[in-house]
């Protein structure tokens, strides 16, 4: 089922996430609609939080995005109880956008590489580094667990141009190809 996305100015995107363990009810049904609405949504992750749910949980899909016969360098997973250990690498500027903040991008400094420790559905551990696009997507993803917005991480001035457009998704008046939520 396609579920709607909070948008801008909602309460629980500036919330951080609480963790959860394996007698969450649901979390079967939950995952299998966090991915309709992330294609839905033509999304390359979505946490939890995005669609009203204030939980450790993000899923990240890179593989759409990999140039043909490179599927191999990306990652389609689900992550629980996600814990960054480590950012390192340079850091590369690319153009972020949101789900909760449709039709506004910007350029976000973000390192190569990340070492996470989280578990996969069946709630086993693992500790994994990736790199490139694949560790942007979790390091955008991860933040929102941690109630933090990429817009946050624009330089000021973008900030500061960009701040009629947030206040006019806080109000509701903004369109999108998928049902946004408001506070």
């Amino acid at each position: 089922m396609v579920l709607p996305i909070y948008a801008y100015g909602h309460p629980i995107l500036k919330k951080v996430a609480a963790p959860f363990d394996k007698d969450f009810k649901g979390l079967e049904s939950l995952l299998d609609n966090m991915w309709e609405t992330m294609y839905h949504a033509k999304g390359v992750g979505l946490a939890a939080p995005q669609i009203g749910h204030s939980i450790r949980l993000f899923l990240v899909d890179t593989i759409q995005i990999q140039k043909e016969g490179e599927e191999n360098l990306g990652i389609k997973k689900a992550f629980i109880n996600a814990e960054i250990l480590e950012e390192h690498g340079e850091f590369w500027s690319y153009e972020e956008g949101c789900l909760s903040i449709p039709k506004i991008n910007g350029d976000v400094e973000r390192t190569t590489h990340v070492k996470i420790k989280y578990y996969d559905s069946d709630f086993n551990e693992y500790i994994e580094e990736y790199d490139g696009m694949s560790a942007r997507v979790i390091q955008h993803e991860y933040d929102h667990i941690e109630g933090h917005l990429f817009v946050e991480k624009l330089n000021p001035l973008k900030r500061r141009l960009i701040q009629k457009k947030l206040e006019n998704i806080k109000k509701g008046r903004i369109t999108a190809d998928y049902t946004l939520r408001y506070s």
